[in-house]
């Protein structure tokens, strides 16, 4: 067979003898896009755990703080720690985060069922510590808040919030562990947004994206900018162009 090859004048081609050379590369690449997968989904599970342990911490603070506060408390007797900066004062609250919305209680409680199911999905996608953080602290106070809703009077889903901490009452709203979770999540996911974390995992490097987008330097007016010569039709520079005869023969096969 290589004598007829060789006969009419066809190239002889090395025959690979192993199958690993015989492979193509599409087969090669093959096993290390199915191994992906495999290296990625442990990193998704953990991911979950620490946003349900997180979550899970924050819903029982929230619930034990609450029942100690219930049970030793009184509304018309705020304990001072810190003088009229720190107390400690039973308050019902009917509306969301912070006393804000009052008596809108069943709006509000469709709204942290909302928050709870898109994070319960977004779960499955997750990959970010950051966000697995940010996103527990906000379960857990939506699920703390919503619990009051559900259990407590004056009804199921009507139910009011129990606040309890005081930071100078008189200007500031009374507020609870669950709304504290909430407020920290915001920030934290703000803070990673702005520094580019996603919730894959990766990063988006803005320094990389500005630098890239700023245009080329311009030559100083009056100045042609030099310009590279490509293709065999390229213009030359005319001191360029005086060349000695002697070099001006080039030889016929360059």
């Amino acid at each position: 067979m290589r004598d007829l090859q060789a006969a009419a004048g066809t190239p002889v081609a090395a025959v690979p003898s192993t199958p690993e050379a015989q492979a193509t590369p599409e087969a090669q690449a093959a096993p290390d896009a199915q191994a992906a997968p495999e290296v990625r989904a442990p990193a998704g599970r953990r991911r979950g755990i620490v946003l349900a342990c997180v979550a899970a911490f924050v819903l029982a603070a929230d619930a034990i703080t609450k029942a100690i506060v219930v049970s030793h408390l009184r509304e018309d007797e705020p304990v001072h720690l810190i003088g009229n900066v720190l107390e400690l004062w039973l308050t019902r609250n009917s509306g969301a985060a912070f006393s804000v919305g009052t008596g809108q209680t069943a709006v509000f409680t469709l709204i942290a069922i909302g928050v709870i199911v898109a994070i319960v999905r977004t779960a499955r996608r997750l990959y970010s510590l950051g966000w697995a953080v940010a996103l527990g602290l906000l379960l857990g106070g939506a699920a703390g808040n919503l619990a009051d809703r559900i259990f407590r009077a004056p009804g199921l889903f009507r139910g009011d919030v129990v606040d309890w901490i005081g930071v100078t009452p008189r200007y500031y709203p009374i507020f609870n562990l669950a709304d504290s979770a909430i407020v920290c999540g915001g920030i934290l996911i703000v803070i990673l947004a702005m520094r580019g974390y996603h919730l894959d995992g990766t990063r988006t490097d803005h320094r990389t994206e500005d630098s890239a987008s700023e245009p080329a330097p311009q030559a100083p007016d009056g100045e042609q900018a030099p310009q590279a010569a490509d293709g065999p039709g390229a213009e030359l520079d005319p001191e360029q162009a005086k060349l000695d005869p002697e070099q001006a023969k080039l030889d016929p096969e360059q």
